[in-house]
């Protein structure tokens, strides 16, 4: 059974309904954040990097990510207004999270002390709320939350 190995939250400021996880060192990336951005998928994946959709503009979301030594339970769907995976590659095993409004953010996630090949799940609730906070204040926090779950490709 797969064990947890590590859980960091960070927040990640949503502009124009996106952010990003991305190589800490993205000098290295062929395609940086927000080049070729795509609105029409919850979860998109350049080299080196994971970009999101959220249902809100403008916003700060709540991230929970999670690294697990191998492939961690399934989440019940009912659970989460979105769930998506993908094939992820870091050459550091540090990501930053980016926004479309700021950025390049403080926070940094570690994944692992050198690079590697991951395969990652993005859960998210609260999309609605997210919208419904853009529209109406036009900006919050809280509303929308996120799971982002890594684990190494190999198992």
């Amino acid at each position: 059974m797969a064990q947890l190995v590590r859980r960091q939250g960070v927040k990640a400021y949503v502009g124009f309904h996106a952010f990003a996880l991305q190589e800490s060192d993205d000098a290295v990336l062929p395609v940086p954040f927000p080049d070729d951005f795509r609105h029409d998928a919850f979860l998109s994946t350049h080299p080196g990097r994971l970009d999101i959709t959220s249902g809100g503009h403008t916003h700060t979301a709540t991230v929970d990510v999670e690294v697990w030594d191998g492939t961690p339970p399934p989440q019940d769907r009912a659970d989460w207004d979105e769930q998506a995976e993908a094939d992820f590659e870091s050459t550091s095993g540090q990501l930053a999270v980016w926004s479309m409004h700021t950025g390049r953010m403080a926070d940094v996630v570690t994944l692992a002390e050198s690079g590697g090949a991951w395969r990652v799940r993005v859960s998210c609730a609260g999309r609605a709320d997210a919208a419904a906070l853009s529209e109406g204040e036009g900006t919050g926090a809280g509303a929308e939350r996120y799971l982002v779950q890594f684990w190494p490709a190999d198992t």
